[in-house]
C-alpha cells in the first residue's frame, strides 16, 4: 500500500484585533471584541471552515503594551477556549499558561477539564513569562533567572504529565448495579517531590479523551529547546530565513531522538504573519496603511524591544547599531527567539532598520503578497525541512483569517500538502500524533513481564 503524502498543520494564531499593532485602527470590529466571545467563536468557525488543525491564544499575566495608544488586556485563556470550544466541532484549542505563575496541579486539572468539554481538542502552549512586568503582579520584585523558569518549566511539565497519567484508561469500571465504580489500584498517586514543587496527586479529573492535552512550547533558548524536545508534541518557533529555519528543524528533531523519542512525534512550527491581497500590489497597499496607521515610532519599538535597546539608539534608515547589540546568552528580559530573529535576518541581509520593520511583525517572519505568494513560501518551507506546519498571524481579523482560509488554503489542498477535510475529531489526530499510553498502565505491564 502507497504511503499517504505527508501533509502540513495550520494553526490560526489569533493576536488580539490581528497581528498588526494597528489593526485596531481599521475599525473591522470594535475594540469591545478583546472580550466578546463571539468574536473568538467566528475566527474559530472560520478557521475550521478552513479544516486548519487549531486555534491558538498568546497570553501573559500582566497588562502589557500602551494603554494610550491601543487596546490591551483580554480574557483569560482557559476560560475562552472553553466557550470557543463548545461552538465548534472539530478545531484544537491552544490555551497559553505560564509555569512561572501557575502551580501544576489547578492547571492540568484546567487542561484536562478542557480536553473533556471540548472532545479532545485542548492543548497548553507551554511559556515560562520572561520580565518583571508580570513578576511585580506576584510579590516578587523581578523576574526569575532564566535557567531558573525553565528548570521549574521541566519540573512542572513532569508533574501535569504523571497527573494525567494518574487515571489509567482502564480504571473506571462503573458497575452501578454492585457498586463498584473504579480499580482503586488504577488510580495512582504521584508522590512527586522535587526542588520546586511537592504534588501527591492523583487529578481529580480522570484520563481525558486524548491521553494527555497537547503540550506545545513556544521558546527557542537553550533551556527552551532542552523542555520542548524532551516533553512537547510542538513547537511554535520563530525562524524567519529558510536557513534557519531548517537547522531549527534538524537541532529539534536530533534532540528529540537523544531522549529516546520518535522525531516524527514532535512537530516543529514556524510562525509566518500574513498581509494578503488579490494582488501584490494590493497587498503592499493594505501593509502601508496599517503601518502608516502605527508609524515610525511603533515599527522601530517593535525592534528595539525585541532586541532590548532604546529605540533613541536606533536610526530607522541605518543598519542596527551592531557595537550596542549583545548575544543571545546577555538577552533576560525578552524572548531569545524573537532576539535571534531579528538578528539573524538583519545581519544576513544587510537590512536596515526600517527593512527589518517591514520583514517581521509580531517577532515572525512576515510575507505581504498574493494568496499564491503565501501558498508558495508555506510549500517551500514545508518541503525544504524547515517545517511539519505553521503558525498563522493574520493582520487583522476577522479579514485576514477569511482571506487565508478562502484563497490560501485551496492552494494548498490543490498542491496536495494539506487536507481537505477532517478525518478525525481529536487535535493529536489532526497533528498526526498517537494517542499516549498511561506511563502508570506501561510500568505495570513491564512489572508483570518481568
Amino acid at each position: 500500500m502507497a504511503t499517504p503524502p505527508r501533509q502540513m498543520s495550520i494553526g490560526m494564531n489569533i493576536l488580539g484585533l490581528g497581528g498588526h499593532a494597528a489593526a485596531w485602527r481599521m475599525a473591522e470590529v470594535p475594540s469591545s471584541s478583546l472580550v466578546d466571545v463571539e468574536y473568538f467563536r467566528n475566527i474559530a468557525r472560520i478557521s475550521e471552515r478552513g479544516t486548519l488543525d487549531a486555534i491558538f491564544l498568546a497570553d501573559g499575566p500582566a497588562l502589557g503594551g500602551n494603554v494610550a495608544h491601543h487596546p490591551v488586556g483580554g480574557l483569560e485563556p482557559t476560560v475562552l477556549l472553553t466557550a470557543v470550544a463548545l461552538a465548534t466541532k472539530y478545531i484544537g484549542v491552544i490555551a497559553t499558561a505560564s509555569t512561572t505563575y501557575n502551580d501544576p496541579y489547578n492547571l492540568a486539572r484546567r487542561l484536562a477539564s478542557i480536553d473533556h468539554i471540548s472532545g479532545g481538542r485542548a492543548a497548553w502552549n507551554v511559556v515560562t513569562t520572561a520580565g518583571d512586568i508580570a513578576a511585580l503582579n506576584f510579590g516578587l520584585t523581578g523576574a526569575p533567572l532564566h535557567e531558573d523558569r525553565y528548570g521549574r518549566a521541566a519540573e512542572f511539565l513532569e508533574i501535569a504529565i504523571k497527573l494525567w497519567d494518574s487515571w489509567e484508561d482502564d480504571a473506571i469500571v462503573n458497575d452501578w448495579q454492585n457498586g463498584f465504580f473504579a480499580h482503586p489500584e488504577k488510580v495512582h498517586a504521584i508522590d512527586h517531590v522535587g526542588k520546586h514543587f511537592s504534588v501527591k496527586g492523583p487529578l481529580n479529573v480522570r484520563r481525558s479523551p486524548q491521553g494527555r492535552p497537547v503540550v506545545v512550547q513556544a521558546g527557542s533558548s537553550e533551556g527552551g529547546k532542552s523542555v520542548g524536545s524532551r516533553y512537547a508534541d510542538a513547537i511554535f518557533t520563530t525562524q524567519t530565513t529558510l536557513p534557519d529555519g531548517q537547522a531549527f528543524y534538524a537541532e529539534m528533531k536530533n534532540r528529540a531522538r537523544a531522549w529516546g523519542r520518535d522525531p516524527d512525534s514532535l512537530k516543529i512550527m514556524p510562525g509566518l504573519s500574513t498581509v494578503i491581497g488579490s494582488t501584490e500590489e494590493e497587498a503592499h497597499r493594505r501593509c502601508d496603511q496599517l503601518d502608516e496607521f502605527q508609524g515610525e515610532q511603533g515599527l522601530v519599538g517593535q525592534i528595539a524591544a525585541r532586541i532590548g535597546i532604546s529605540v533613541k539608539e536606533l536610526d530607522i534608515d541605518a543598519p542596527l547599531p551592531w557595537h550596542r547589540i549583545g548575544t543571545v546568552q546577555d538577552v533576560t528580559k525578552s524572548s531569545h527567539g524573537f532576539f535571534e530573529a531579528q538578528i539573524n535576518l538583519a545581519k544576513r541581509e544587510n537590512l536596515t532598520v526600517r527593512q527589518l520593520s517591514k520583514r517581521i511583525r509580531s517577532g515572525h517572519r512576515l510575507v505581504v503578497g498574493t494568496p499564491e505568494q503565501i501558498a508558495d513560501t508555506l510549500e517551500e518551507w514545508f518541503l525544504s525541512g524547515a517545517g511539519d506546519g505553521f503558525n498563522i498571524m493574520p493582520d487583522m481579523f476577522p479579514s485576514g483569517a477569511e482571506i487565508f482560509v478562502d484563497e490560501v488554503v485551496p492552494l494548498l489542498r490543490r498542491r496536495g500538502i494539506f487536507r481537505t477535510e477532517y478525518t478525525g475529531t481529536t487535535l493529536r489526530h489532526h497533528l498526526g500524533l498517537s494517542r499516549p499510553r498511561s506511563q502508570y498502565e506501561e510500568e505495570q505491564e513491564a512489572l508483570l513481564s518481568a
